[in-house]
């Protein structure tokens, strides 16, 4: 379908659902640059308070249809800080007639002439595709007013997925500077009046003032001080850690800067920073090649959406980059894994202390998975390069979901395997909730055709890492 279409079509559907409001909030979906506001602040609000309850409904209603949401653990298994178990089970709901072993018998095309890719599988919209901007979960929102008064609840949205579909929180801090010191968050989440304290004696000055930086607030394109703002009053901003909780995730939610129009943006699930040290890209799609440039290009353009433009109005922060950029590098690049305890120096699985079915899994990642191919076990479980999975060719391009439309993903960056079972939901986009989900998915789009027997073995491996 071609974009001037789809791009009416968006607009149809949010003038149907949302009323005229919703075109001029926030802007016209087939423009590069986002205009001033047509309406006033206090107009805007009115308006985005009425229609959340109805954005929020139709979320959790698509929710709903894709996914099973309950509340379902592995027996003895939790994540690296103990606090919090790792959910069990294939959530992805399944069409009629498309069963997982019926699916992964059939031909990319056969799935997509009878419409068979479970809607999981399918890109994942943001809560409110027409506005975008970060949305963060009420853990966050809570812990960060109560220890800075700073406000990052929405007016408009709210999180959309269940608390136990998210990582734990606060997730425990590791560092490559320190390793027999294990958690060095003491339980608590690292905010601008806390880090001092906590940090003080096991990192440099420079680390430091990278940790500072690193946690002050800067003006975000709906956290900030000027009328098109999506908070109550008037905003500082967000820190980097306020979405890379303790250098991990806590789930929270953007739309990538680096596509237009608006309908065709995906939503961007916040990554770990864990293993800094090892990353040479970053951005699921920017391939960004330091961490210094990353830095330097959220605090300049990501921030709002990937329009320098509209960060200048705002209060744009251009950090320098000899004295505080590389100053942010330093700290994020001593952050650690997690521990795993049955992996020798060189990523591989120590038989003395594996079981029998963590090692076949092992074997199953090596081979006929075909997840060592991208995850390389000697790179910290990555090759540092961006693979095209073309999962279009399982569905048809251009059906719109919450006024999203489902474009190919092109080439995303692999992202790092260790431990992964403490940052759920996966994906660039969070649109698979569990490690089984994640399991059938690369089964069925690189056709392996796993045994039962061969998922379980494989499963039981990504929990050790």
């Amino acid at each position: 379908m071609h974009t001037t279409t789809k791009i009416a079509l968006f607009s149809a559907t949010a003038l149907a659902l949302f009323g005229a409001a919703a075109i001029s909030d926030p802007l016209p979906p087939d423009l590069t640059y986002r205009p001033l506001p047509s309406l006033p602040f206090s107009k805007v609000k009115q308006t985005d308070e009425a229609q959340k309850p109805a954005v929020m409904d139709r979320q959790h209603a698509l929710l709903g249809d894709r996914y099973d949401l309950s509340d379902r653990t592995i027996a003895d298994v939790a994540m690296s800080g103990g606090r919090k178990g790792v959910q069990a089970g294939v959530r992805v709901k399944t069409a009629p007639g498309g069963e997982w072993d019926e699916l992964a018998s059939l031909t990319p095309q056969q799935i997509r002439d009878r419409n068979l890719l479970p809607l999981g599988f399918l890109p994942l919209p943001h809560v409110k595709q027409a506005t975008g901007g970060q949305v963060f979960p009420e853990k966050q929102i809570g812990e960060i007013g109560r220890d800075e008064g700073r406000d990052l609840r929405r007016f408009d949205v709210d999180f959309d997925l269940p608390d136990h579909l998210t990582p734990e929180f606060p997730p425990p801090i590791f560092l490559t500077t320190h390793p027999e010191l294990g958690d060095v968050s003491r339980g608590d989440l690292l905010t601008i009046r806390n880090f001092y304290e906590y940090m003080n004696g096991i990192v440099t000055p420079v680390q430091m003032e990278g940790l500072r930086l690193l946690l002050t607030p800067f003006p975000q394109e709906e956290f900030n001080q000027t009328e098109d703002r999506k908070v109550a009053a008037q905003s500082t901003g967000v820190a980097c850690l306020d979405c890379h909780s303790n250098f991990h995730t806590n789930a929270a939610f953007h739309l990538t800067p680096d596509v237009r129009p608006q309908a065709e943006r995906f939503r961007l699930d916040t990554t770990s920073l864990r293993g800094m040290f090892n990353q040479q890209i970053h951005g699921s799609k920017r391939s960004l090649r330091s961490i210094e440039d990353f830095t330097e290009f959220e605090q300049r353009t990501a921030y709002f959406n990937g329009d320098h433009v509209s960060a200048t109005r705002k209060g744009v922060n251009l950090p320098d980059r000899p004295n505080q950029v590389a100053m942010m590098a330093q700290m994020q690049n001593i952050i650690d894994f997690p521990p795993a305890p049955k992996l020798d120096s060189a990523g591989r699985l120590d038989p003395a202390k594996a079981t029998d079915r963590e090692l076949a899994g092992e074997k199953v990642f090596m081979g006929k998975g075909r997840c060592a191919e991208c995850h390389n076990p000697t790179q910290s479980f990555m090759d540092n390069a961006m693979h095209d999975l073309k999962l279009e060719r399982f569905y048809k391009v251009g059906q719109t979901f919450n006024d999203q439309v489902a474009i190919p993903d092109g080439p995303i960056k692999t992202f790092t395997l260790r431990g992964i079972k403490d940052s759920p939901p996966y994906l660039h986009d969070g649109r698979l909730l569990t490690l089984e989900d994640t399991v059938e998915f690369f089964n069925l789009v690189l056709q392996t055709k796993l045994t039962r027997q061969e998922k379980d073995d494989l499963l039981a491996y990504l929990l050790t890492l």
